[in-house]
């Protein structure tokens, strides 16, 4: 844990990649908002608040579970660097922040989420080359001709993987007919990232393990795709019963 501070403000050069996909699927996102019955304005604010809660409930998660540490260096708080941050307190918090506003502002769940789904499928894109760009989320070792030289050994390029997979899932949403019922849109494009993860996680390395012998991640992907499955299944019933 004390390396992450032996370089409290190193550049984080890979952020940039991050910060690029976003406006992209942000910009990309505002041109369709309206076929999902969400303004441009409230496209915006709902993720400029989501991003905010995302960046800020990150590093506030990190420093409550290692309060220790930044009693002793408490100018690591205000560090550039990416590594003092917990993704899953900064999704968590991104996740209540964009929903206190939705209810506020009177926004329903499905549209918005519609609205909102260019925008992840890009953020995807932008995670899976920011991954490449700092060496992170590498795979197993291999033999295959398109292995790539990365820690020392010649391993799978799931971060490719990752990013080729993200570029599919959007030009597939992009060019994907409106679906009359709200929702089946994110619920695609849920289940489509999903399966691909179950994919790429089947080469990582590091992934943690359930019982010694299942994928943490790959449980979780499956978990996912069914709820999705399940989700779709309901509203289209729901679609049905309404015609």
């Amino acid at each position: 844990m004390l390396a992450v501070f032996q370089n409290l403000f190193a550049p984080p050069r890979h952020m940039l990649l991050l910060v690029i996909a976003a406006w992209l699927g942000l910009t990309l996102a505002e041109k369709r908002a309206e076929r999902h019955g969400l303004s441009r304005d409230e496209l915006n604010n709902i993720t400029f608040y989501g991003l905010l809660a995302f960046i800020i409930g990150g590093r506030l998660s990190f420093v409550l579970q290692n309060i220790p540490i930044f009693i002793k260096s408490p100018a690591g708080i205000l560090s550039i660097n990416p590594d003092i941050f917990d993704p899953i307190g900064a999704a968590a918090a991104a996740i209540i922040i964009a929903a206190m506003y939705g209810q506020r502002r009177g926004l329903s769940l499905w549209p918005t989420l519609d609205a909102l789904t260019l925008f992840f499928a890009i953020l995807m894109v932008g995670i899976g080359l920011s991954h490449l760009a700092a060496g992170t989320a590498f795979g197993k070792e291999t033999d295959l001709p398109w292995g790539i030289n990365l820690w020392n050994a010649i391993r799978h390029p799931t971060q490719i993987y990752e990013t080729l997979a993200s570029l599919l899932i959007f030009g597939l949403l992009w060019f994907q007919k409106q679906s009359p019922r709200p929702g089946i849109f994110f619920l695609s494009y849920t289940a489509l990232t999903a399966g691909a993860q179950l994919f790429i996680q089947a080469f990582r390395e590091g992934s943690s393990l359930i019982f010694n012998s299942l994928n943490q991640n790959q449980v979780i992907a499956w978990a996912a795709l069914a709820l999705c499955f399940l989700a779709i299944e309901l509203l289209l019933r729901q679609t049905k019963k309404a015609g």
